[in-house]
């Protein structure tokens, strides 16, 4: 027994060339690229699970991007670039508290040695860098813990060492 027949699409020359410009740039983001290609061959009629096998993907990502593609093909390139139409939805979540110049100072911080601070340390730990920024007022609330992990996130992208004591457990 068959299923539904998939919506069709209909692309404009324009949405055609726009989505096939993004398939061969050798810039574009590869999900960004798999994304134009289902359009590409969802406009062509080929079906879902086609599409599916053809990319290697679970059926369920040539049903959400025809739909997504169809909700958003009324908008107009000048307001909705091809590119943008094949972006992810902002994700549901609390809003950021610190921000980014927030993250630079203390970024700038963590560089700095404790001893400076007047902190009788060599490295900063989660609660003396939690401590200096709040005394620091660069926010007003933040816990050792948060402070540590945004460190050392910071410190995975940039550098091999770390900005950051690393905390020994015993036992």
């Amino acid at each position: 027994m068959r299923g539904r027949k998939p919506a069709p699409i209909q692309l404009s020359e324009t949405e055609k060339e726009e989505l096939e410009k993004l398939t061969k740039r050798h810039n574009t983001r590869q999900q960004i690229a798999l994304r134009a290609r289902i359009v590409l061959a969802a406009a062509e009629g080929t079906n879902n699970t086609e599409i599916a096998s053809q990319f290697g993907i679970t059926r369920d990502m040539p049903i959400l991007w025809r739909q997504r593609w169809l909700v958003l093909q009324p908008i107009t390139l000048t307001d909705l670039s091809v590119e943008e139409r094949l972006e992810d939805f902002p994700r549901p979540g609390a809003p950021m508290r610190i921000s980014a110049e927030q993250i630079c100072k203390i970024e700038e911080l963590a560089c700095e040695k404790p001893e400076k601070s007047g902190r009788p340390i060599t490295h900063w730990t989660g609660r003396e860098i939690a401590d200096e920024i709040k005394q620091r007022g660069i926010v007003e609330q933040i816990s050792p813990r948060h402070a540590a992990r945004l460190l050392k996130r910071r410190a995975n992208q940039t550098t091999p060492g770390t900005l950051l004591a690393e905390q020994v457990k015993e036992g």
